[in-house]
């Protein structure tokens, strides 16, 4: 069964009240009465009616600010005010239209115009809660889709860091310490970069990149490669074509942070001096994120067992980055790395072993 329309008349006489009543309960409505403008106030918050027939002069408070009051709170600016007036004045009807009134009748009220003029509004009063009701039904919907594809979208980045992560693991598989100094260096640089103030974009795109830094090993013989001893002078010219090639690999991509990886891959090994390679930068010639990286490559590679060298105390390697601050690495990101050892340290604690889920899953937040 249709629901009855809902007509709230407003009138501080009660003979003008019982006579809407009269000619609206005929015609198939609900009608509802207030005999000033704060009633009128207090019914609508109570049960909003589709139409508001207001008469102007009353005590208390008039019909102009009733309706303006009504217009410009949210909930009750869509119903239909019709203002029911002797005043015959222009400027009283313009009074009330800035007030917010849809439409007039003067009094007496005749039969035949109330019950077109409130035909007519409440039609505009359903077609209104009908655009109401199904914007709100589009923005849940959208809101819904949106968060779909949110979650979408994060298990595509999961699935792809991980891949990142395991082929960069590839690229230096033959050293056994390879997945856990990722992990620890990646986390190295977040951190440095988040304390020297980069926005959370920006970290989170060094701690994706940071894994890439060695690809390039791939096309490293393992002779030198996984040689115990002392490079020679020609073993070493081979060695530091790893930049280059971690370069070729990543270089072409759309996605920020694989060319903010070719970045580093390129420039990890740039000293602050100049006497890095593979191009000798020197000073802010190197682009940042290699400099982050750099100082958490070395780090990690001190601190850790290699082919060529036992593990140097925590001490110790603090102590050797402090000394080549200004030398092999920028005196800012130097600063930066030693005003948060603690963090270090736990990082290096939490990351001994390899935990490929773990590393996806933690990615972007604080170590």
């Amino acid at each position: 069964m249709e629901k009855k329309a809902n007509i709230l008349v407003v009138d501080d006489e009660d003979r003008n009240l019982r006579l809407m009543e009269a000619m609206l309960l005929p015609l198939g409505y609900e009608v509802d009465l207030a005999r000033d403008g704060e009633e009128a106030l207090e019914k609508v918050q109570e049960s909003p009616p589709d139409v508001i027939l207001l008469d102007i002069m009353m005590p208390k408070m008039d019909g102009f600010e009733v309706a303006r009051r009504l217009k410009q709170d949210e909930k009750t600016g869509i119903i239909p005010i019709v203002m029911v007036t002797s005043l015959n004045e222009v400027e009283d009807r313009v009074k009330a239209l800035e007030a917010g009134a849809d439409d007039f009748l003067s009094k007496p009220v005749d039969g035949t115009e109330l019950k077109a003029r409130v035909q007519s509004l409440v039609k505009v009063k359903a077609y209104n809660d009908h655009m109401r009701d199904y914007q709100k039904e589009l923005e849940a919907e959208v809101a819904k889709r949106t968060e779909q594809l949110k979650h979408a979208f994060e298990q595509i980045k999961k699935a792809s860091l991980e891949t990142i992560y395991r082929l960069s693991m590839a690229a230096e598989y033959k050293d056994e310490d390879t997945g856990a100094h990722i992990q620890r260096m990646s986390y190295y640089s977040a951190s440095v970069a988040r304390k020297m103030g980069l926005n959370e974009k920006t970290v989170e795109s060094i701690l994706y990149a940071a894994p890439m830094h060695d690809i390039g090993k791939i096309g490293i013989p393992d002779r030198i490669l996984l040689k115990p001893g002392k490079l020679d002078a020609d073993e070493w010219e081979t060695m530091k074509q790893h930049t280059i090639i971690g370069r070729r690999i990543l270089e072409g991509s759309d996605a920020g942070f694989i060319k903010l990886a070719e970045v580093i891959a390129l420039t990890h090994h740039e000293k602050w001096d100049g006497s890095g390679y593979p191009k000798g930068l020197k000073g802010t010639e190197i682009p940042l994120a290699g400099r982050i990286v750099a100082i958490a490559d070395v780090f990690d590679a001190l601190t850790s067992k290699r082919p060529y060298k036992e593990p140097f105390s925590v001490e110790k390697s603090f102590g050797i980055i402090k000394e080549d601050r200004g030398s092999h690495f920028d005196p800012e990101v130097v600063d930066s790395f030693l005003a948060i050892q603690g963090e270090i340290l736990t990082v290096k604690n939490k990351y001994k072993d390899a935990q490929v889920s773990l590393f996806v899953q933690m990615a972007g937040k604080p170590s």
